[in-house]
């Protein structure tokens, strides 16, 4: 475009020189000479003005040139208010939102079953991405602080009184009850050859062996008859003996000070031991790999949840119009706020880096873009200006 615009002006030149040279400049010849002159004038005027805008004029720095170079830091700035004013304002973003009806185009989006696959893949390796990088000893360390303030805001003896009196009011500690006395009776059995020595030691040394025996084998059976007797009948006057026990020590569990107080110190201990740490650091060990796991996996119960809640989030934005009012009102709000915030940023942005930009760079970049019309304003200005010096000519042939 430049040798276009460049030759046309040395076309307009030769054919005044041509005139000039060859010629009285009376006749036809005279139009000519006043057209070409005309055009040169013109197009030397507009190649100055496009030129002047990029760089000097044959490198003479003449004042008020290379306007782009010289100007570029404030039409950085200039550009950076116009963005801010223009596309970052908050009342033409909030009513962009409310008329684009987000909520609604998002909500068909989502309850389209193929689009819901494919978020709930989305979302599932976002939540598996996250749980990777974030610090392991942070998310551990913060869980077993949470894990540790919510034991510790609990009063242990209450707490386990008020489940034993549910189970006994239930009729579920009679099981608890029947097992122990069988295991009383196992162990009776497993311990006998032991029970026997003990009752030889402990008897007079007068004694018989063999007395001891008997008395010890009746004593053993009447003591397992017994023991079988009360596991087997839920009646058993000792098995309620038992039960009034129980109701008792829970009724103490729940109101005594001095059982809270042994409660909570046992809960101490339990919270400052090593194996509580090692089981909270596995907690989130497990739940990081089943996430890592489930995320890759099309079938697992996370991606098919995942899935149900987008399905079900789309279908409530397209039926629910309160729903699309409230969701459309956060987004316009969260807009606003973010132009409100970020539009100087964003201004600030646009200016340093123009002003970080290389002057003569600038401009060889903007004449890239926009130095073809430019150049249309040369040819225009040669064509134009031959035309006006045509008429200008004619008329002073003419009235002249």
């Amino acid at each position: 475009m430049k040798l276009g615009a460049g030759g046309l002006l040395v076309s307009a030149a030769a054919v005044f020189a041509g005139t000039f040279l060859f010629t009285d400049g009376t006749g036809f010849a005279g139009y000519v000479r006043a057209a070409a002159e005309a055009a040169v004038v013109g197009g030397i005027a507009d190649w100055f003005a496009v030129t002047a805008l990029f760089r000097h004029p044959l490198g003479i720095p003449i004042p008020h040139t290379a306007l782009i170079p010289r100007g570029k830091d404030a039409i950085g700035r200039g550009l950076g208010e116009f963005v801010q004013r223009n596309f970052m304002n908050p009342d033409a973003l909030v009513e962009r939102v409310r008329d684009a009806d987000v909520a609604h185009r998002v909500g068909v989006w989502l309850a389209d079953p193929g689009n819901a696959r494919a978020a709930s893949r989305q979302a599932a390796g976002v939540i598996a991405a996250i749980a990777e990088t974030v610090n392991e000893n942070d998310i551990q360390e913060g869980l077993r602080d949470m894990i540790a303030a919510r034991v510790d805001a609990v009063d242990a003896a209450p707490l386990l009184g008020e489940v034993l009196d549910r189970a006994v009011a239930g009729g579920h500690h009679g099981a608890v009850v029947t097992s122990g006395l069988r295991a009383v009776a196992k162990t009776i059995t497993e311990n006998r050859d032991l029970l026997r020595r003990r009752v030889h030691d402990e008897a007079p040394r007068w004694v018989p062996a063999y007395v001891n025996d008997l008395i010890f084998e009746k004593v053993y059976v009447s003591l397992q008859d017994f023991v079988a007797d009360i596991a087997g009948n839920p009646d058993h006057e000792i098995r309620q003996l038992l039960d009034g026990k129980i109701v008792d020590w829970i009724g103490h569990l729940k109101t005594s000070p001095e059982l809270a107080e042994r409660g909570n110190e046992l809960k101490s201990t339990l919270l400052d031991h090593p194996e509580f740490k090692a089981w909270t650091d596995g907690v989130w060990t497990s739940l990081k790999d089943h996430l890592a796991a489930a995320a890759g996996q099309p079938e697992s119960d996370l991606r098919k949840r995942l899935e149900q809640v987008v399905l079900s989030t789309g279908r409530r934005l397209v039926e629910d119009e309160e729903t699309r009012r409230g969701v459309d009102s956060w987004i316009g709000n969260l807009a606003r706020h973010l132009a409100e915030r970020s539009g100087p940023e964003v201004a600030t942005l646009i200016s340093t880096t123009v002003e970080r930009w290389d002057a003569d760079e600038t401009s060889q970049r903007l004449e890239l873009q926009v130095g073809r019309d430019l150049q249309f304003i040369r040819i225009n200005g040669t064509i134009v200006g031959g035309l006006v010096g045509l008429v200008l000519h004619t008329l002073v042939q003419t009235f002249g």
